[in-house]
């Protein structure tokens, strides 16, 4: 057994838990970062469907494309009832977008009046935000919220469903990290601590850890926020495969990778495959999932390689598309395609789009200097767009200007924001046609 601390120049004066594999943490700290933080988390992270429509309304291109297809060559296939699942719903915003979408493409009103939405969230906090959703609202004899844990969705019946889509979920599900060594398969695990600078903040420690423990968020959330300050120790101890779902499939995937390199594998991903195997009919439209990850084996195997990041507190893994799909294929589905999100959103659109951080990081100018002058460069880039960008919603923009600038220079950043249309672009992530981009 090896052990090395993640970060050597922080003291480690006070365990917060004891050494457990990297994926049991991830679910203890998923569920308190959920809990303290899900109602805000746009201030904290973007993604490509928390405020932009283009995932959503690509999503809904290609579902009632799908379904008219389907449903002329057989007849027979046509149903009642269209039951579409989201896993990881977020605020609402792709739900409601798709079927905003679909509604207005469904010219002759034969798809969107027979769909059912499910939007599923393990966190109620999340629910919550999506709920109130005003998108969401027109839709609401469409959609249905459901708090639940994902595979674990068995009061819904098998072969009842004919969409499912995730986006940014798979990273958040458990994972494990392995690693080969002399003939064994090794696992990490990690123990977290409380930087000692913090320990002042908590003078009733054996409450507070009551409440970490128990994920007592009630409590938690009338403590000062400590998440950013907690130091992980790592070490590495021998596996027992039979512990390990899917474990042939992946100890033989393993034999792929250089020895000691470690290789984040997504059991949670896994058996959110095989549920949604359990659960798709078995003419389906079929699983969709889009997240950050590696589709080569080259990348898998790069030893420098960020396995996984800490957002605000909260585990985001690398996702493993070869492991995936290979899962997918020994669980006998008929196609397994792998794509870029942005290739799938501009084949659906019928145009070339790349997102704003895309434009940012090609720039020619991009400045090097203070990081007011960055965010500068960026207000005035999307000024710039916004006069050929025209959203189909109004989204304002979760942009952070830091307080800690001087005065002339915050104003400026301040009036730039407040310039932005309320229809331009929502977030710096946001996808960009290529019209809009030339446009200006």
């Amino acid at each position: 057994m090896t052990a090395e601390t993640a970060a050597t120049d922080d003291a480690l004066p006070q365990l917060l838990g004891d050494f457990s594999p990297i994926d049991v943490w991830q679910t203890q700290m998923n569920r308190v970062f959920y809990g303290l933080r899900g109602a805000k988390l746009r201030e904290l992270y973007q993604t490509f469907a928390a405020a932009d429509y283009r995932l959503g309304f690509a999503l809904a291109a290609d579902y009632l494309k799908q379904v008219q297809r389907r449903e002329t060559a057989d007849p027979s296939t046509t149903s009642n009832t269209l039951t579409i699942m989201e896993w990881g719903c977020g605020n609402g915003n792709l739900a409601a977008c798709f079927l905003d979408r679909v509604q207005t493409l469904d010219s002759d009103e034969s798809v969107y009046p027979r769909i059912q939405y499910i939007l599923i969230d393990s966190s109620d906090v999340v629910l919550e935000s999506a709920k109130a959703n005003d998108d969401l609202a027109k839709h609401q004899n469409r959609i249905r919220f459901e708090q639940a844990q994902v595979p674990e969705l068995q009061s819904f019946a098998a072969h009842s469903v004919d969409r499912i889509i995730c986006n940014e979920f798979w990273n958040e599900t458990s994972t494990k990290l392995l690693l080969r060594k002399a003939g064994d398969i090794m696992e990490e695990h990690v123990r977290p601590n409380l930087k000692e600078t913090r320990l002042q903040d908590f003078p009733d420690w054996p409450v507070f850890m009551q409440a970490f423990e128990q994920v007592d968020v009630s409590i938690l959330k009338k403590m000062p926020n400590f998440l950013e300050d907690i130091v992980w120790e790592r070490e590495y101890q021998k596996i027992d495969a039979k512990e390990v779902p899917f474990r042939r499939l992946i100890t033989d995937f393993l034999k792929f990778i250089d020895e000691e390199v470690l290789v984040p594998t997504n059991i949670g991903a896994a058996a959110s495959l095989k549920e949604a195997k359990r659960l798709l009919a078995v003419d389906a439209i079929g699983f969709s999932a889009f997240d950050a990850g590696a589709a080569d084996l080259s990348v898998l195997n790069d030893p420098e390689k960020p396995c996984y990041n800490l957002l605000g507190g909260q585990f985001s893994f690398m996702v493993n598309f070869p492991l995936l799909e290979d899962v997918t294929r020994q669980l006998g589905s008929r196609e397994v395609k792998v794509e870029s999100q942005k290739e799938f959103v501009g084949r659906n659109l019928k145009t070339n789009v790349m997102s704003l951080m895309d434009v940012l990081a090609s720039h020619p100018r991009l400045p090097e200097g203070e990081q007011w002058e960055v965010d500068r460069f960026i207000l005035k880039t999307i000024v710039a767009i916004n006069s050929a960008y025209q959203s189909s919603y109004e989204r304002k923009i979760e942009f952070p200007i830091s307080s800690t600038m001087g005065a002339a220079q915050r104003k400026e950043l301040v009036q730039l924001l407040d310039s932005l249309k309320p229809a331009g672009v929502p977030d710096t992530i946001a996808y960009l046609t290529e019209n809009e981009v030339l446009g200006v």
